[in-house]
């Protein structure tokens, strides 16, 4: 009877590692809002990083972690790094292009709680007839075999979306009241 059950749970744990195998080589999640903005608004609250503490979801994990700023002020060339002993870890993110008013994109690269290199991108279109931006946040990049065999059990999109989706009420709640 041991014997049989030690036999399943090998078979099973041989199983959920091949599997957690056939997962994609690279991960890709977005999302989107409309606010009631102009693109030139919203592109300014992105491209400055000093202002991210007042809408990114991860900012409130650690009010007290360290941030360094350096580079330009804002745009291409702008860097922000980050280091907390708790939840937000530490990292660097580097905005590598932005076209006003349209789009930015940022490499991300994470070094605790894991090291990980992502590309993070928002792409802003104005709405006809409006004075309003769609927003799309995406980030995409390498899924290496951990985290495979981590998303066997939660997929990366709902780890990290419920947070774009924070995120994007925030910017648009900043954007649509800041004057």
């Amino acid at each position: 009877m041991l014997k049989t059950g030690v036999i399943c749970a090998v078979v099973f744990l041989i199983a959920l590692l091949g599997f957690a195998a056939t997962r994609p080589d690279s991960f890709r999640l977005q999302r989107s809002v409309v606010i009631n903005a102009p693109p030139d608004k919203v592109f300014a609250l992105i491209t400055d990083f000093k202002q991210w503490p007042t809408w990114s979801p991860w900012e409130k994990l650690d009010p007290n972690m360290a941030r360094t700023f350096s580079g330009t002020e804002r745009g291409v060339g702008t860097v922000y790094t980050w280091d907390s002993p708790s939840k937000a870890g530490s990292g660097r993110m580097e905005i590598k292009q932005a076209v006003q008013p349209s789009e930015v994109v940022i490499q991300l690269n994470f070094i605790k709680p894991f090291v990980s290199q992502n590309t993070a991108e928002f792409t802003l279109q104005a709405q006809a007839s409006t004075n309003a931006t769609q927003v799309t946040w995406a980030m995409h990049g390498p899924n290496p075999y951990m985290a495979k065999l981590m998303q066997v059990f939660i997929s990366m999109d709902t780890m990290v979306g419920k947070d774009f989706e924070e995120g994007l009420t925030n910017l648009k709640r900043l954007a649509e009241t800041k004057g």
